[in-house]
């Protein structure tokens, strides 16, 4: 059994075995603009595609329901209308690791609403939003020149890894790890007892694991340390929250081969510094002597990816105090570089794996809780890479950042960081969190149970880069990672626990 349909204005086949239309692009054939950020939701908005010239999730549009219909990738937009969106993210800086930016461009390329409405349907956990509206803006504005060494160099100081900047990056082709894996690899998923089931497709191997697709809970979450008696000024527990990068860990390795980076175009914040993909890829290829694709669905990624610690902690306003962590190798140094005045006590909570690898891990607390005793807006933080920000939250809610972090080398992707970075901090002040058990297992297990503040309620944000500052380049969004972080919770009233809601 066989099902025929148009793609990108060709007649193609494909076995109507295949699960699931995002199998089809991305299996047979061969169409890797198509994303798999949830594996498969149907929230993440990264596999869209346009069927009959409407946006669809493909990851949950069976194959065979699209029999005889017409479905159009990014390749199958006309090339002045896929230039024209390339460019304008690009100009705006609305594309970061470019993960999600293909279905996004889809979908506001197709839809005559408004642009908030449409990106309900997605998430970007790079951009913040703000640089997506703008390039709708600004679409047919002419491109203007950038030194995209420099611009690439500023990237990478943001996010930690080397990381490609320029039009081609909005259209998916950021060089992600599972888009070169050779087309004949076998695939192989975790078999959530420890181990790996491996089939010829991604279908079949998770046929093999068999794999439950994610819920989220019902259950209350709340932060797992409780803050220590005493007399404090300030008090703040931390609930566990997920860094939510949209691309899953993946990795590939040909037998004796160097497994490809999980890291394709971006840091993940952290997140996948310890990933276990790529040892796997390379253990696995060598003992079954042939290519494999290790993939991890959304649910293995929360379950398996490490946490930023949650913490929970009393301070005096002299910065005295005592601050409880999650047993974390190497946060308690954090902690005391920033703020020497408080004790730090580390214990074993029940949960998953921590890492101070995640984006200011124990610092980014520390600071928060010295600003708050300071109170008062606006918020000056200085990272221990040496950049600076200033928050302010306005009364009509603008979230207001100088950033100081010395040659900007490239404004745009500068002001793009430090606007992801205050989306971050402010959805992790006020929305974000998981629902972990006494026993430690995480229940929160699809995108939209993240908490991760969309599009439409994100506040504005305005950065201003000073331009002053000159010297080493270092930094920037990391300091207003922090700064935002400690302005909403100052301008939240600084109630005891986060989320504030």
């Amino acid at each position: 059994m066989t099902v025929h349909f148009s793609l990108d204005g060709r007649e193609v086949t494909v076995p109507d075995d295949t699960v699931s239309l995002l199998d089809a692009l991305r299996g047979p054939l061969g169409v890797h603009s198509v994303k798999d950020g949830c594996s498969p939701q149907g929230q993440c908005g990264c596999c869209t595609v346009l069927v009959d010239g409407q946006p669809r999730v493909s990851c949950v549009t069976p194959v065979r329901r699209i029999a005889g219909r017409a479905v159009t990738t990014i390749e199958g937009l006309d090339d002045d209308t896929r230039d024209r969106w390339a460019g304008a993210f690009c100009a705006t800086g609305a594309s970061q690791c470019g993960f999600c930016t293909p279905g996004i461009v889809l979908r506001l390329a197709a839809t005559s609403g408004t642009p908030e409405r449409a990106l309900a349907a997605h998430l970007c956990r790079c951009t913040g939003w703000r640089t997506i509206l703008d390039a709708v803006e600004h679409l047919d504005d002419p491109a203007a020149s950038r030194d995209w060494p420099a611009a690439e160099r500023r990237a990478a100081i943001e996010g930690g890894v080397p990381q490609r900047v320029g039009p081609d990056v909005a259209l998916g082709r950021g060089g992600f790890a599972d888009d070169s894996a050779p087309p004949d690899a076998l695939v192989a998923v975790p078999d959530g007892a420890g181990g790996w089931a491996v089939g010829d497709t991604l279908a079949e191997a998770r046929a093999k694991a068999g794999k439950v697709q994610g819920r989220r809970t019902t259950a209350a979450a709340r932060p797992p340390i409780d803050v220590p008696e005493g007399e404090w000024d300030v008090v703040l527990a931390t609930s566990w929250v997920e860094p939510a990068y949209v691309e899953t860990d993946a990795s590939w390795c040909a037998p004796g081969g160097v497994p490809a980076s999980p890291l394709g175009n971006g840091g993940a914040f952290g997140g996948k510094a310890t990933s276990i993909a790529p040892a796997a890829a390379r253990e696995l290829a060598d003992r079954l002597g042939r290519p494999v694709r290790v993939l991890l669905s959304r649910e293995d990624t929360v379950r398996m990816g490490a946490k930023r610690p949650p913490i929970a902690a009393g301070i005096r306003s002299d910065g005295t105090g005592l601050l409880r962590v999650a047993r974390t190798a190497g946060v308690a140094d954090r902690i005391r570089a920033v703020a020497p005045g408080l004790e730090v006590v580390e214990l074993d909570v029940p949960g998953p794996s921590t890492s101070i690898d995640l984006r200011g891990a124990g610092w980014v607390e520390a600071a928060v809780l010295l600003a708050a005793v300071r109170g008062g807006l606006p918020v000056d933080v200085r990272a221990p890479g040496g950049g600076l920000a200033t928050a302010s939250i306005h009364d009509d809610g603008t979230i207001a950042v100088t950033v100081a972090c010395g040659d900007p080398l490239d404004e745009v992707v500068l002001r793009s960081y430090c606007i992801g970075a205050a989306h971050m901090a402010w959805s992790w002040v006020t929305s974000e969190q998981l629902t972990v058990d006494d026993d430690g297992a995480i229940h929160d297990l699809t995108v939209r149970s993240f908490g991760v503040v969309k599009a439409s309620d994100t506040p504005r944000i305005v950065i201003t880069i000073d331009p002053s500052s000159g010297g080493e380049p270092v930094n920037g969004s990391d300091a207003v990672f922090a700064a935002v972080a400690a302005a909403a919770w100052i301008l939240r009233g600084l109630p005891p626990s986060w989320p504030t809601g």
